[in-house]
């Protein structure tokens, strides 16, 4: 029998990749799938305080196995941020402008490093529990790819040529901070 977890998510995005890296075994479920429009007031002030309150709220309201994630894009020349603002840099998820800021306030800066990072919490009936990814590169100076959602357009995997947007999901899935942190949530639950 297929195990449901329950993603804290209207990102029909993420849904789709985290079904696509947990495989067949599971059914993953969202906020939408349930109708559940509450706004979650994310204002924890870490990426696993923010994955936290996602997870809890969602097992509150339904019961099932909840698994919150918070992630964002860590740019080490600007001390750390975007960070836990990743969705809402530059206003109200509106990623052309977030990587607009971030292009922006990078123009003069020659370390392009950052990260991609991921922090899952699974809330079920025996406790909580996290799990962690990250993936390391440097970012473009332009726009580049027409895959993949958030930052992946200006950022490049170290060990790559290319944007996460300029890969097949099924390359970026592979590597990504997501795919980490899955990864964990695994072993856990085998």
């Amino acid at each position: 029998m297929k195990k449901e977890i329950l993603i804290a998510t209207h990102n029909a995005h993420k849904k789709e990749e985290i079904q696509q890296i947990l495989g067949e075994n599971f059914t993953v479920t969202s906020l939408t799938d349930y109708d559940i429009h509450d706004e979650i007031v994310e204002d924890g002030d870490t990426f696993h305080a923010n994955a936290l309150i996602k997870a809890q709220y969602c097992f509150n309201k339904t019961g099932k196995p909840s698994l919150g994630d918070d992630s964002g894009l860590v740019v080490e020349s600007l001390d750390g941020r975007p960070g836990i603002y990743s969705a809402r840099y530059a206003g109200n998820h509106d990623f052309a402008k977030n990587m607009a800021k971030v292009l922006e306030e990078m123009k003069d800066q020659k370390n392009r490093k950052a990260y991609f990072v991921t922090v899952m919490c699974l809330v079920d009936e025996t406790g909580t529990n996290y799990f962690e990814g990250r993936v390391y590169g440097n970012l473009t100076k332009e726009v580049r790819g027409e895959k993949g959602f958030g930052y992946d357009p200006i950022f490049i995997p170290d060990n790559y040529e290319i944007t996460f947007a300029e890969m097949k999901a099924e390359d970026k899935n592979k590597i990504s901070h997501r795919k980490k942190a899955i990864e964990q949530f695994l072993e856990f639950i085998k």
